[in-house]
């Protein structure tokens, strides 16, 4: 005969289950408190694991140069106007190209807007053009943009790789007192000399730029550094 009110099915309680059953409500009150205390910490453990490992909310640095300036050219004094306008970013392994399925740690994105007014014809030349690799330093950056579009009366050089280089001089010491400094792969430089010859201007490799060679004289420039990330798919070293 059996007993009455005995429940023949296996149970399917755990050991800490029939722990817990045994316990005081008070007791089983305080050991769910614990519980969640734990399951807690464990949870604010992981997620500063996870940002230790990515950086600032898991996001990694970017590279950028932006700000638009006028400049003048220390080695040729004038009245014409010229200014860089720049809003380029880091966008690395973005660009595959043939044997480098990944793309390069120094692809960019972004824009270069070109102006130069001339006194003399009184004639403002505009061209943009599209950043295609940009590297920095801390305060520094070379970057190159390739020729988009081209207003009236400008050259014609869409398709052309364009060099500029940048040097964030920090905070301006007030009007006229700008402290940051471009360059760019033309007008004198880059040149390939021929004996006899006239030198031929030679092509502009991806982040290929001289030195900032030209005072900034109107607006200014910031650059943020970040350091080439890794190839995709490589672990920390």
């Amino acid at each position: 005969m059996g007993v009455v009110g005995r429940n023949d099915t296996h149970s399917t309680n755990s050991p800490e289950d029939t722990v817990i059953s045994s316990l005081s409500p008070r007791a089983r009150k305080a050991s769910a408190v614990a519980a969640a205390l734990a399951v807690t910490a464990v949870l604010g453990a992981t997620a500063v694991a996870a940002t230790d490992d990515h950086g600032k909310g898991g996001k990694q640095e970017v590279a950028a140069v932006r700000g638009s300036a006028e400049f003048m050219l220390p080695y040729y004094p004038d009245d014409d106007v010229r200014s860089f306008t720049f809003d380029a970013e880091a966008a690395p392994y973005s660009n595959p190209q043939p044997g480098i399925p990944t793309g390069l740690p120094t692809d960019a994105k972004g824009t270069v807007k070109i102006s130069h007014y001339s006194a003399e014809r009184k004639v403002t030349y505009t061209s943009e053009a599209r950043v295609d690799c940009l590297v920095t330093g801390p305060h520094t950056a070379t970057l190159t943009a390739v020729v988009t579009k081209v207003g009236p009366g400008g050259p014609p050089n869409v398709g052309k790789r364009l060099g500029f280089s940048v040097h964030d001089g920090g905070k301006d010491g007030g009007p006229g007192r700008s402290h940051d400094r471009v360059g760019f792969s033309w007008n004198g430089v880059n040149l390939d000399p021929k004996g006899k010859g006239q030198p031929e201007e030679l092509p502009v490799g991806t982040c290929m730029a001289p030195a900032p060679y030209a005072p900034v004289t109107k607006g200014g420039y910031t650059v943020h550094h970040a350091e080439l990330p890794q190839m995709p798919g490589q672990g920390k070293r």
